[in-house]
């Protein structure tokens, strides 16, 4: 490996991970746009999902007792019902009609969230809308690796406290994630050069994910709105930008 793919890969193993000790999500968001650069999509896929896992592994400890089940538990069952879904849709869906509507929604929804003040607290569906929109962030998840964008933005509107919030990220996004990995390393996408990246990786991403957790103690309620919010927009804006890239 040369000195420069290695400074990318720890670039985005460090970034990535304290996107994701910050907001609970993130790092296809992060490492992904910078590992691209350097590695094929058959490679940088199974590394974001693998260093994904590490670091929400890695900050689980110190959210633990934060977590409340009871909300979380319909989002995780959605989702690992959607996942097996969103891979067989890999064959059928056009990429660039599904990453510019998605794009589209991911603008709009956080904007009008941000510049809405107001405490928001969306009572309807109960458990059962949860477990829905954590179906379709499955789908997302199996068919993009797109798990967090739908639960993210539905637990914004739900009127929940940051930790509320942060613990349907976490396990939402790790166990989506992980169902995922186990998809791809039966398709024979984890292989050893991947599997060598992601040690090489481990240092940075356990690095950034504790300097975000540590960063996300220190935000108020508002503040880890605001930063969710913002992380959603700059998601939308990506997958405009590459919805529009050579078909």
């Amino acid at each position: 490996m040369s000195s420069a793919a290695f400074v990318n890969l720890f670039f985005g193993a460090l970034t990535g991970g304290f996107v994701c000790g910050l907001a609970g999500f993130g790092i296809a968001l992060t490492a992904l746009g910078i590992w691209l650069y350097v590695f094929p999509p058959s490679v940088a896929v199974p590394l974001v999902l693998i260093c994904s896992i590490i670091a929400q592994s890695s900050t689980l400890p110190s959210f633990w007792r934060s977590i409340d089940f009871k909300l979380v538990w319909p989002f995780v069952i959605g989702g690992v019902a959607g996942v097996p879904l969103g891979t067989l849709l890999i064959a059928h869906a056009d990429p660039h009609v599904f990453k510019l509507s998605i794009g589209v929604l991911l603008l709009v929804f956080p904007t009008a969230l941000y510049f809405n003040r107001d405490r928001i607290a969306f009572r309807f569906g109960g458990r059962l809308a949860d477990a829905m929109v954590g179906f379709a962030g499955g789908i997302l998840g199996g068919l993009a690796g797109l798990s967090g964008p739908l639960p993210t933005l539905w637990a914004s509107v739900r009127g929940w406290g940051k930790d509320e919030r942060r613990g349907v990220f976490q396990t939402f996004n790790g166990t989506v994630l992980s169902a995922s990995l186990c998809l791809h390393a039966g398709t024979g996408f984890v292989t050893r050069e991947v599997l060598w990246l992601a040690l090489l990786a481990l240092p940075a991403t356990i690095s950034g994910a504790w300097l975000g957790a540590r960063s996300y103690h220190a935000l108020s309620d508002r503040n880890f709105r605001d930063v969710v919010l913002g992380l959603l927009f700059l998601s939308g804006v990506g997958l405009i930008w590459s919805s529009f890239g050579p078909r």
